[in-house]
């Protein structure tokens, strides 16, 4: 038993280890050496649990962050008084996040997904299979406050292509203003279509 709990600390290491370093620095900036530094894993360990090595150890880092950041959103959506002023939150707290953290990128999603969609159709695919489900996720929101299947998924779509797009101008201007403004009109065309729903 405690070799299963020992095996799966270094894992989460390793994934905890990649992300940060990820989000610091992107994917093509990121070696194994540094991931192994950082993680304070072995080489050997690295490609005992990712036998594919980086990319598959990247797949990996991708679909767990994005889980948890989909979980993340969604809670906050959530728990708001409706859909329209969750969103509104969400954009909130990763503006404070961006801030607190020197704009260092709050997601590595949309950082490597840009770094590797023209040069790593594997590892595009799995970008791509991500965003998809904060979008399924998000338009299911809506659709359980009544907005029609149609106008849930494209005001779905547009959350997130909006966080990801603020990310990078936010953190190219230092300045989390158009980011916040970004929100504010998004929350707007989500209220009104709740309020047509």
């Amino acid at each position: 038993m405690a070799r299963t709990t020992s095996s799966a600390a270094t894992r989460d290491r390793i994934l905890v280890a990649t992300t940060e370093l990820f989000r610091r620095q992107g994917y093509s900036a990121t070696s194994l050496s540094q991931i192994v530094e950082a993680s304070s894993a072995t080489t050997g360990s690295i490609y005992h649990f990712f036998p594919g090595g980086k990319d598959e150890l990247t797949a990996e880092v991708l679909r767990v962050s994005g889980a948890g950041y989909g979980d993340l959103v969604e809670s906050v959506v959530r728990s708001a008084l409706d859909p329209a002023v969750g969103i509104g939150d969400a954009f909130a707290a990763a503006a404070a996040l961006m801030q607190e953290s020197d704009f260092i990128d709050p997601c590595p999603i949309g950082t490597i997904a840009r770094e590797v969609a023209s040069t790593n159709e594997p590892l595009r695919l799995v970008a791509a299979e991500v965003m998809n489900g904060w979008v399924r996720r998000l338009a299911a929101i809506l659709t359980d406050a009544n907005v029609s299947q149609g106008d849930a998924e494209r005001l779905a779509s547009l959350v997130v292509t909006t966080i990801e797009g603020g990310f990078v101008m936010a953190r190219t201007l230092r300045d989390v203003a158009p980011f916040l403004t970004a929100g504010e009109v998004v929350q707007r065309l989500v209220a009104d279509a709740l309020g047509d729903s």
